[in-house]
């Protein structure tokens, strides 16, 4: 990509607008699971019910993944970051007002459909713009904004004190806020074509045998995130947190986050994305696994809950970062949609698997398997060997 290229210009100026966006795409999950989860859980609808309703998001974030590269390439980053925010506020202010489960899926699917949408343009576009030695601290920023809106997404479960439908609503004026900015401000700008003749589908498979260790990263945290969000105030509730507690705790998964994004990302650029990942994943899935020892004493809960969002919080962000360090520009794309692909998958598996663990188990179980995976993962990096790309990329 060259320097002159539009998607180049004023890039300082528009990471700041995609911040400004991710912040508030953050903000829409870490609030819609867990408020939806608990008006289900309070009408007496399954674990395993909820969390299949839970999923409809990703379901959602699935389809938009198949037609993204496609969709970009024709209308650019700015329409598709704009048709997102359109989905999500249309299908934001329905919630409250049809309280039915069958609506509720349909809705998600419609939520999933715009998260996706400016997620994957959004992180895109900052990938293309960011040189490799300071790849990591930018693309940690990145993820950074979407922790702290994902952290503060739970706190709306306080606003439901004012009315059902008030949350919404303040979540609602936010995203209108972002939307007019995004119009105004944000330039028109698109990928660079691939060459000519290169078929979506080979791109894809090779993306995904050059970078597979920095790809499955996105179904790890999706697992997480989707599955933390839907399950935690179910598995909450069960051991004897109340409703209070569980909004207060549930933030401090994204707030690790935030906390080590920075950090993390600075290490990976010194010491290598894949050292940081493995140890991260060793240590966030061995923090996992002690959890449930915890019980219902607050303190503790909290103090693993942020050291275990600390250490994979990055992983979304890193597992990128990774991918853009070791594939050629071109294929960047379409390893984004793998990624994208990865974590809705995960995603949808997260609510659906916990909920069935906490009903034919225990609460607690949901928090092991998460543990046994992520310590896997962390293991699993001594099979992967690959050098980085040497491809120019624009400062």
């Amino acid at each position: 990509m060259s320097k002159n290229s539009s998607i180049a210009t004023h890039s300082l100026s528009n990471y700041f607008i995609l911040i400004t966006v991710i912040v508030v795409a953050g903000i829409s999950q870490g609030l819609l699971l867990p408020v939806l989860s608990i008006f289900l859980e309070e009408r007496g609808v399954s674990p395993g019910l909820n969390g299949l309703n839970a999923a409809a998001l990703y379901i959602g974030s699935f389809a938009m993944t198949l037609i993204a590269e496609r969709l970009l390439g024709a209308i650019g980053f700015k329409r598709l970051i704009v048709s997102g925010l359109v989905l999500v506020m249309f299908a934001l202010v329905l919630f409250p007002y049809i309280p039915d489960i069958r609506v509720w899926f349909m809705l998600r699917l419609i939520v999933g459909l715009g998260d996706s949408a400016l997620h994957y343009a959004a992180q895109l576009w900052v990938l293309l713009v960011t040189t490799p030695e300071k790849r990591g601290r930018y693309i940690s920023l990145y993820g950074m904004s979407y922790g702290l809106g994902f952290s503060i997404g739970p706190l709306g479960i306080k606003l439901l004190g004012y009315g059902e439908a008030v949350p919404f609503w303040v979540l609602f004026v936010c995203l209108a806020a972002v939307f007019m900015l995004v119009l105004i401000k944000l330039p028109d700008a698109r990928p660079e074509k691939t060459e000519q003749g290169e078929r979506p589908e080979r791109r894809f498979r090779r993306s995904f045998a050059w970078a597979w260790y920095a790809l499955l990263p996105a179904f790890l945290y999706g697992y997480m995130e989707a599955g933390m969000n839907s399950n935690f105030p179910v598995y909450g509730l069960r051991i004897g947190f109340d409703a209070n507690e569980i909004s207060s705790l549930l933030p401090f998964v994204g707030i690790g986050g935030l906390l080590l994004q920075l950090p993390l990302g600075m290490l990976s650029d010194r010491f290598g994305r894949k050292a940081v990942l493995m140890f991260a994943g060793i240590m966030g899935g061995a923090t996992f696994l002690v959890f449930p020892l915890a019980g219902t004493h607050f303190w503790w809960a909290l103090v693993l809950l942020t050291v275990a969002g600390g250490l994979v919080g990055s992983f979304f962000s890193l597992g990128l970062a990774y991918a853009a360090d070791i594939l050629p520009k071109a294929f960047l794309p379409a390893a984004n949609v793998v990624a994208s692909f990865y974590f809705t998958i995960g995603s949808m598996i997260g609510p659906n698997l916990g909920g069935q663990l906490i009903h034919w188990f225990s609460p607690g179980s949901m928090f092991v398997l998460l543990g046994v995976l992520y310590m896997l993962f962390g293991i699993g990096g001594l099979l992967f060997k690959r050098k980085p790309s040497k491809e120019f990329v624009v400062e």
